[in-house]
């Protein structure tokens, strides 16, 4: 048992994607005292992996003054279930099936751990330290490679029974719509508003419109991603900002779904299609506020998280240590 006081406990936070690993030491504040990361994608089983997070994390830990200064560690990943402490079937991590992630932290670090979904970390850093501070009720959308969701009512993130509950990016906004390669799904919300299907839509618009000129044109169809829609937009183009203008649409129909589901204060929207500005909140609110009953309409804030990018994995899932009991 920690003699250090509460006020001077800190939490280790990781945030383990497809590609790196990225981690941190936090404060009650939301400062980052320490990071660093690895590679996800070069282990092959998970035991290697534990083994080099354990060698990486290790100096920060003394850095801060040593295990006496911890509380716990707090796991960010693709498919984590918060009830078991596994990562379970996750599409996109080296380790198949169910990993029993927490129990194997735990014997390496010797310190408690607890693990939620990526989006769902991101919720829970954006309640204690960014925009939603103070609110109760809130979604969390992730815009990022897919699109992700962390729901928060009564003051409590929503897990459901098994764990797994706020998977809005795969509800089907447009029935027999275009297929997701990742789920088999036809019409899900990630396979348009992801910065995926930001690609995917620049390039049905392009071939659909052959006559029309534009920017986009200018680069060979491998190349054009969500990026450079974005700078063409930018640029006044035409079909790029038609691109934006669909994806605020398909988005705000998904979000008035949402709205009438959990009633909540705000919807705050998290990653990198975020960069967009007003080019997406525009025709995101718009279709939002036109497709909600009038007892729902103008109530919800819709805003940008207050999270750096770069920092919101790891605040997230440090965030989650200090509801450790």
């Amino acid at each position: 048992m920690s003699t250090v006081p509460v006020s001077q406990q800190l939490a280790i936070g990781i945030d383990i994607g497809g590609t790196n690993t990225v981690f941190g030491i936090v404060d009650h504040r939301g400062d980052i005292l320490y990071r660093g990361a690895i590679s996800t994608k070069k282990h092959n089983n998970v035991e290697s992996y534990i083994n080099e997070l354990y060698e990486a994390v290790l100096p920060a830990i003394e850095h801060v003054g040593g295990t006496d200064y911890i509380k716990g560690i707090g796991i960010g990943a693709p498919n984590g279930n918060y009830y078991n402490g596994t990562i379970e079937y996750a599409p996109n991590l080296p380790w198949k099936g169910i990993v029993p992630l927490c129990m194997l932290i735990n014997t390496k670090f010797n310190l408690p751990a607890a693990l939620t979904n990526d989006a769902n970390a991101a919720a829970v850093g954006e309640m204690m330290y960014g925009a939603a501070k103070g609110m109760k009720d809130f979604i969390m959308i992730t815009l990022g490679t897919g699109v992700g969701s962390g729901i928060v009512a009564n003051g409590q993130l929503i897990y459901g029974h098994d764990g797994f509950a706020g998977e809005l990016g795969h509800t089907i906004i447009i029935p027999d719509g275009r297929l997701h390669h990742g789920t088999g799904a036809k019409g899900s919300l990630e396979v348009y508003c992801s910065a995926t299907g930001v690609r995917l839509t620049a390039l049905e618009m392009l071939e659909n419109n052959p006559a029309k000129t534009s920017l986009l044109r200018n680069y060979p169809v491998d190349e054009i991603d969500s990026r450079i829609v974005y700078e063409c937009a930018m640029e006044g183009d035409e079909i790029a900002n038609e691109v934006y203008a669909f994806t605020g649409k398909i988005l705000g129909m998904s979000l008035a779904n949402f709205v009438m589901f959990s009633s909540p204060e705000s919807i705050i929207l998290f990653g990198g299609l975020c960069k967009a500005g007003d080019l997406l909140l525009k025709p995101t609110r718009q279709h939002m506020e036109a497709n909600l009953l009038p007892i729902f309409r103008d109530k919800v804030k819709l805003i940008f998280s207050e999270l750096k990018e770069a920092d919101a994995a790891i605040l997230g899932a440090s965030a989650l240590v200090w509801e450790l009991k």
